[in-house]
């Protein structure tokens, strides 16, 4: 089995550097290009996704819906654990604002932030669950930046962290007990 990470496309709230965490945010104009781009590349390649699941929030789902309806596969039900990181306080500010609120060591003082052990322990535990449900299918995960970055370190010992563009798009495959990246961080259909 193989799963695809994919971010979803751009919001407003991403052209303007806000946070978004679980604020229900819709794909702009641009993120729905981004989301078209990915699922034109994906049709292009050997048939290779059986169905595409995602965050049950509005910029995943959107995105996801995209991308099956393109590929003609089925759009399974979204899963809250693959929301992204739960962002507290500082959900709908940039870092300027957050800076001018709580200091430059605002990531330090806690303000509600999920941990990465919790955002770790639910991702792994959804990931679990869609092995199971969907056994010996490949499946592409439409979430969130910071989620994808967390799973992408936890399953993936030999993996650094990196920043993942709007519409990144990674490969893993099962191996055992553990997962190999195929693909990390492809933004080649963005060019």
């Amino acid at each position: 089995m193989n799963i695809g990470l994919v971010r979803h496309g751009q919001t407003d709230w991403n052209a303007k550097g806000i946070i978004q965490g679980q604020t229900d945010i819709p794909l702009n104009a641009e993120g729905i290009n981004q989301a078209k781009a990915l699922a034109g590349r994906l049709a292009q390649e050997e048939a290779f996704w059986d169905a595409v699941s995602s965050s049950d929030l509005l910029r995943a789902r959107e995105t996801a819906a995209i991308i099956a309806e393109r590929l003609q596969v089925p759009l399974l039900a979204p899963d809250p654990r693959f929301r992204e990181r739960g962002f507290g306080q500082i959900e709908g500010t940039t870092e300027d604002e957050r800076i001018k609120r709580w200091g430059s060591d605002w990531r330090e003082q806690g303000l509600g932030i999920e941990t990465d052990e919790e955002l770790r322990s639910r991702g792994v535990s959804a990931i679990a669950d869609l092995l199971q449900r969907e056994e010996g299918r490949n499946v592409l995960i439409v979430s969130h930046g910071g989620f994808i970055a967390q799973m992408l370190q936890e399953l993936c010992d030999e993996l650094t962290d990196a920043r993942l563009g709007n519409m990144s798009y990674s490969i893993l495959e099962r191996r055992g007990d553990g997962w190999l990246p195929l693909l990390h961080n492809c933004t080649r259909h963005l060019e």
